[in-house]
């Protein structure tokens, strides 16, 4: 029975590894704890398919330590005894390294099984879960841990995957033809795979056994076919060109139009592309450049939408992103402050603005040139309704306006409340 492709093109060593950068890049934490030879207990905490496994096994054959995998969903205390009973033989002269996937199955029997043999070194435990091993993994267990977060792959790391993948079966399994992948197989096989390698690799499989070669010997992988494998048409829409920056703007003018319909349906498009990431940081755009402080809580209510698809991952992520899209789409609308910044920056960047207020300045001491002497700060809160009058923009521009209040509910009721003050 051949093993899947992920299992056969499995990394063997770290330089290997697509992704991870943060954990086994050259200087960091957990590639210079297996350079180092001393591995702690490890529990390995992300989704699926992003190398968790992959860098256990890596770190199995550094140690030297015998290897042994159990998946928590099917093992039992008595697996658990059998990898016990055989500590201290010849099978294991090194002792063992644990790789128990999904941990959090275990009840807190199972788990503590584990504990005498990974405080005595006799067992160096490295467990994997998707979900918060804060929430899922016993305390014991969990303080005689050291906990590493695995990210979502990138999608030009999995593309790298894909194209080392297309080379191992051209060379092996399909040596016999002339074997064709275009650029646009690749792109769309990553972009669709959400961050997940073993997925993209087991599409890109899907897509070879499904292709009939032709009678002069070429095996070519069709678009047509990498859509059938992943699920998911190609859509228009190239990140790095105009169709990416065209659906985005759409998004943005809808939300601006207040149009909850179309601002749903462009952030759907961008999420059925794969590309969550570019719709989270639109989003939070808008919340600041279109709604701005006619509804200040907005970006505060899409920031936290934003945090949360990140958490969840697609498919749920659609849920709260959905949510921030069309509250900024019925939100009331005020572009003040993205006009008073810009103004400011302008005249920053084109005239000669002067020097900061002497009254504003961190404290200097006076020197024998200096007149008046004295800073001569007025401290707000120490005159009534905490305001006082004074100069805050620099000489050359001391009159200039950069924020109109604009007319929606909020800002007029700040302005009514300091025309009001500043009258007094």
């Amino acid at each position: 029975m051949i093993k899947p492709l992920a299992d056969r093109i499995r990394p063997q060593t770290l330089e290997d590894v697509v992704g991870q950068e943060h954990l086994v890049g050259e200087g960091k934490i957990l590639r210079n704890i297996v350079e180092q030879g001393e591995v702690p207990n490890m529990i390995f905490y992300g989704p699926s398919g992003i190398g968790k496994t992959t860098v256990a096994n890596i770190i199995a054959q550094k140690t030297g330590k015998a290897l042994r995998r159990l998946n928590a969903t099917t093992a039992s205390v008595s697996d658990i005894k059998d990898i016990i009973g055989s500590l201290d033989t010849f099978m294991t002269p090194n002792g063992v390294l644990l790789y128990l996937d999904e941990i959090q199955h275990f009840n807190k029997k199972q788990q503590q099984s584990l504990l005498e043999f990974m405080e005595n070194g006799k067992i160096t435990l490295i467990a994997s879960t998707t979900e918060n091993p804060y929430f899922y993994v016993y305390n014991a267990v969990l303080s005689r841990s050291v906990v590493f977060e695995f990210l979502p792959i990138s999608e030009k790391a999995v593309e790298k995957a894909l194209v080392r993948a297309v080379n191992f079966l051209s060379e092996n399994d399909y040596n016999a033809y002339k074997v064709s992948v275009s650029d646009d197989v690749i792109e769309h096989i990553a972009r669709t795979s959400g961050g997940d390698v073993r997925k993209a690799l087991n599409s890109l499989e899907v897509c070879f056994m499904a292709t009939v070669p032709t009678e002069s010997g070429e095996l070519v992988v069709t678009v047509e076919t990498a859509e059938v494998a992943t699920q998911k048409k190609v859509l228009h829409y190239d990140k790095d060109g105009d169709g990416h920056y065209d659906v985005l703007s759409a998004l943005q003018k809808s939300i601006r139009g207040s149009d909850p319909d179309a601002a749903v349906y462009y952030l759907a498009k961008i999420l059925s592309a794969g590309d969550m990431p570019s719709a989270c940081r639109r989003l939070l755009v808008i919340a600041a450049e279109d709604v701005g402080l006619a509804y200040p809580h907005a970006i505060a209510i899409t920031k936290a939408c934003v945090d949360s698809a990140f958490q969840l991952g697609m498919p749920e992520a659609r849920l709260p992103l959905a949510e921030a899209a069309v509250l900024l789409a019925t939100a009331p609308k005020s572009n003040s402050a993205h006009n008073a910044i810009n103004a400011a920056m302008y005249d920053i960047e084109h005239i000669d603005t002067g020097s900061v207020p002497r009254q504003l300045q961190n404290v200097h001491c006076d020197g024998e040139g200096d007149l008046p002497k004295g800073q001569h700060y007025l401290y707000p809160h120490d005159f009534p309704n905490h305001y006082v009058k004074q100069q805050y923009l620099p000489d050359k521009i001391k009159d200039k306006v950069y924020y109109e209040y604009g007319d929606n509910k909020f800002e007029r009721a700040t302005k009514e409340y300091w025309d009001k003050i500043k009258k007094n």
